[in-house]
């Protein structure tokens, strides 16, 4: 057993349940704290401890985070549906800015002095140079990335105020499942695009809508940098190892592999692992999304003995689609 526990905020959802995972199979204690809304129980591990609460709730909070010793938090907790952030840019700042100020305060007040952030992205906006580097221009152009960016503003400023440190992970397209069957995504609705077209293989979709066929990329669909979310969990517990060994420093790391897929090339990916032709409708863009997001990784690779294991598409969507259908056994 390592020393201590970890609480994972949102523990109970697709990249959280994966990264209890991770912890628990390094030897960690996990205490998963979620407020089930987005959240499943059947993807918590039996290994694990879940309470149910919110964020906001701080004297819940802090009384689990000095009931089990947790001496580090994984945050995950949240909302990511970039166009809803458009629609509905208070409930971002609620569920993402807001709630995390709390989580943060909390963290100070009992003493959790390490603490790694679920960001994203979508704090680069629309950048000018891809691939993108950390260091470049944050210029969110959806409150979805102004809120994640708000909160790495809080983050940073604490770390200076106190004995804390932390890593804030901007992900690109998160991706895939545990290639052991044990979590996936499983939000119904959800706007991932791998996701959308394994339920469209399995026939929970008649077809897969292409939103904007006109952006500057080779083939005029958005191309984005998939990671698998197994790897995506690995970085954090490297991170959560770095913060330990370095307490004074913080980080903040892109999580991507470097390579970036279009939309057609992802499903033609999902053609070639099925044997079949999924249905294209295309559409219009939609509001918030930029063309081509792809990480400069190098940083990731220079700061954790991380290194992806899973860069491959066709496996991304071989173990999404293993996942889909046994979702539908799980909960038909």
């Amino acid at each position: 057993m390592q020393g201590g526990t970890v609480l994972v905020t949102g523990g109970a959802g697709y990249i959280g349940s994966h990264a209890v995972l991770a912890l628990l199979d390094a030897g960690w204690s996990v205490v998963v704290y979620d407020n089930l809304s987005t959240g499943f129980t059947f993807l918590v591990d039996p290994r694990a401890t879940l309470v149910q609460g919110e964020i906001e709730d701080e004297a819940r909070m802090r009384a689990t985070l000095r009931d089990h010793g947790v001496v580090a938090i994984m945050h995950f907790a949240g909302s990511i549906i970039v166009p809803e952030s458009v629609s509905d840019p208070l409930k971002y700042y609620r569920n993402n800015t807001v709630a995390s100020r709390s989580l943060i305060e909390s963290a100070v007040a009992t003493g959790v002095k390490h603490f790694i952030f679920s960001s994203t992205a979508a704090t680069y906006g629309m950048p000018e140079i891809v691939p993108v580097a950390e260091d470049m221009p944050k210029l969110p152009i959806n409150p979805y990335g102004t809120s994640k960016l708000m909160t790495e503003m809080m983050l940073r400023d604490v770390a200076a105020a106190h004995d804390f440190n932390y890593c804030a992970l901007r992900y690109f397209n998160v991706a895939g499942a545990d290639p052991q069957g044990r979590s996936g995504q499983s939000t119904a609705g959800a706007t991932h695009l791998i996701k959308i077209a394994v339920e469209a293989a399995i026939g929970k979709r008649d077809h897969v809508t292409v939103f904007g066929t006109d952006y500057d990329t080779p083939d005029g669909t958005g191309v984005r940098d998939y990671i698998h979310v197994s790897d995506l969990a690995a970085a954090h517990v490297d991170a959560l190892s770095l913060l330990i060994d370095r307490p004074g420093d913080s980080h903040t790391l892109n999580a991507g592999y470097g390579r970036g897929y279009s939309v057609l090339e992802v499903l033609d990916a999902v053609d070639r692992v099925t044997n079949l032709n999924i249905e294209r409708r295309l559409a219009e863009r939609r509001p918030g999304d930029s063309g081509t997001l792809v990480a400069d990784n190098s940083r990731i690779l220079a700061t954790l003995p991380w290194r992806p294991q899973r860069a491959d598409l066709d496996g991304i969507v071989k173990d999404a689609l293993a996942w889909e259908r046994k979702l539908t056994d799980i909960r038909p």
